[in-house]
């Protein structure tokens, strides 16, 4: 994990820790994203509500509120229950465009006790914005949002 990405953990930590509150942790957790990584037009968090990814805390444009499981990038990364990075949204099958200027994405499974509970979601107007450090960052990143959430 790059330097970078170890400081945004340790931000997310010194948000969190000790903070009982699940949306104003996500709140800021999507803030925090937004304010310092670059390039994205959107960063947020979806969670699974009788079968469908249903919005939750997040930095941009208004979203989509319902995903189905499948369906989508969200919807596969549950599906899949992996990371999925596209540099290209347009050559998603059954990419949901819920802004028409986002290019790439990356979505990662949030977990809670080992199980997938959402996702944490990033978009970018510039194709292939995401690259395997983003990858690997966010995933470490979206770990502290499970145990987080485990603690709210």
């Amino acid at each position: 994990m790059t330097d970078a990405y170890k400081t945004l953990c340790e931000e997310l930590r010194a948000l969190t820790d000790g903070v009982p509150h699940r949306i104003a942790n996500l709140a800021n957790a999507s803030a925090l994203l937004f304010a310092r990584l670059e390039d994205l037009n959107w960063a947020g968090f979806y969670f699974l509500e009788d079968g469908r990814l249903v919005l939750g805390p997040f930095q941009g444009k208004p979203a989509c509120i319902e995903i189905p499981v499948g369906r989508g990038v969200c919807g596969t990364a549950v599906a899949e229950d992996r990371t999925q990075l596209v540099p290209d949204v347009h050559l998603f099958p059954g990419h949901i465009a819920c802004d028409s200027a986002s290019n790439s994405e990356l979505v990662v499974p949030l977990r809670v006790h080992g199980q997938t509970v959402g996702v944490l979601d990033l978009d970018s107007p510039w194709p292939g914005r995401f690259t395997g450090e983003d990858r690997d960052g966010l995933e470490a990143f979206a770990e502290l949002v499970g145990q987080m959430l485990e603690r709210c």
